[in-house]
C-alpha cells in the first residue's frame, strides 16, 4: 500500500486478534518514529517496546482510556525527559505527534493496527517501565492486527468536509 493509502486506512484500533506481530515489523514501525521530524533534530524521545503480556496488562492501567492496551500484541511507550521550560514542552510534544503518527502509517501499511493512549499515572507507567524519574511517559501505541476488519482505505470517513478544512490563501 503506498503512503497515502496508509493514511486513508489508518484508524484507532483498539480490538486485536492474538496473532504475533512479526519482530522485523516492530523494528520497522520503531524505525518509522526514529526517523520522523524532530524540532532542530533534537529528538529528546524514547521509545520502549513492550511485548509481554503482564506488563501490557499492567500499562493499560495507567490511563483510563488505555484499556485496549492489554489485548494488543505489543504497545511503544514514547518517553521524553521531563520539559525545562514551556518552549521544549510543546516542541516535544509535537514531536512526539509527528513520531505517533510516522510509527501508526507504517503499521498501517504493515496490515497491524495502532490505538494510541496518554498516560496519567505517570509514577505507575515509570515504575512499570523502569524509565528515570526525570523523564515523562507521554504517550502508548498499542499495536495489533485489527479483530473486527482488516485496515484499507476509508471510502467515506467520519471527516468535516474537505472544503471546510482547507482555506486557499486566506481564512
Amino acid at each position: 500500500m503506498d503512503a497515502l493509502d496508509a493514511i486513508r486506512a489508518r484508524r484507532n484500533v483498539r480490538s486485536y486478534t492474538t496473532a504475533p506481530i512479526p519482530e522485523a515489523d516492530i523494528d520497522r514501525i520503531l524505525e518509522a518514529g526514529w526517523r520522523s521530524p524532530s524540532a532542530r533534530n533534537n529528538q529528546h524521545w524514547d521509545f520502549v517496546i513492550v511485548t509481554d503480556h503482564a506488563v501490557l496488562q499492567e500499562l493499560s492501567t495507567v490511563w483510563m482510556g488505555a484499556g485496549h492496551i492489554a489485548a494488543a500484541q505489543a504497545a511503544i511507550a514514547l518517553v521524553i525527559p521531563e520539559p525545562a521550560d514551556e518552549r521544549t514542552k510543546l516542541l516535544d510534544q509535537y514531536d512526539l505527534g509527528q513520531a505517533t503518527m510516522a510509527m501508526a502509517i507504517a503499521a498501517t501499511e504493515l496490515g497491524i493496527g495502532t490505538g494510541h493512549s496518554a498516560v496519567g499515572d505517570q509514577d505507575k507507567a515509570r515504575a512499570i517501565l523502569g524509565v528515570p524519574g526525570d523523564h515523562l511517559v507521554a504517550y502508548l501505541l498499542g499495536l495489533g492486527y485489527p479483530a473486527d476488519r482488516p485496515l484499507s482505505p476509508i471510502k467515506k470517513p467520519s471527516r468535516r468536509p474537505f472544503d471546510d478544512v482547507v482555506h486557499r490563501g486566506s481564512w
